[in-house]
């Protein structure tokens, strides 16, 4: 008997839960579909001054990454590099993990600037720094690199290429200066 009266307890308290449950439940549908009709209404004219935008973007060209500040600028020499050379193993003093001569690569996806070469400093520019500088041996466009290696002395810059014969005949030794975007990672 006072094993019943519980069981009876436990069903009441059941059906009490299970009749909360449906009239929270049918006032939310209630009070949704007035606010589903809102937004519906909203979402229809918003979409379409979106789309209108989108269009408009897809006109305009891509902005070129030029409008990095400065932190410091320096001078020093611009010298090439390979993996290949004879005491070299391909592995980076501040990236060890990151073996170019394995992977035949001499650029870097960093998080903020995106494909950087990659360059050896002295340890005046802590790793991960970020540099830009203009030379017509390796190109027309400003070059963007990050400081993965070490070797170096002073400011001078020493850029990874694909071998040493590249780096003998195309690059050589010029004097360069170079910004400093973001110092260290």
């Amino acid at each position: 008997m006072y094993k019943n009266s519980w069981i009876k307890m436990g069903f009441k308290f059941i059906k009490l839960v299970m009749l909360i449950f449906l009239i929270s439940l049918i006032t939310t549908n209630v009070s949704n579909k007035k606010i589903i009709k809102f937004e519906n209404f909203s979402f229809n004219k918003s979409l379409d001054l979106t789309a209108s935008a989108e269009k408009e973007e897809e006109e305009k060209p891509l902005p070129v990454v030029t409008n990095y500040s400065s932190k410091s600028s320096y001078t020093g020499d611009l010298t090439g590099y390979a993996a290949d050379c004879p005491l070299c193993n391909g592995t980076l003093a501040c990236q060890r993990t990151y073996n170019v001569f394995k992977n035949n690569v001499v650029t870097f996806t960093d998080a903020d600037y995106g494909e950087v070469r990659i360059v050896a400093s002295s340890k005046n520019l802590p790793c991960g720094s970020i540099i830009r500088f203009n030379s017509n041996r390796i190109s027309e466009d400003t070059t963007y690199a990050i400081v993965l290696d070490r070797g170096v002395l002073g400011y001078n810059i020493d850029l990874l290429v694909p071998s040493e014969s590249y780096a003998m005949n195309k690059i050589g030794r010029s004097k360069i200066t170079y910004d400093v975007l973001r110092f260290g990672w």
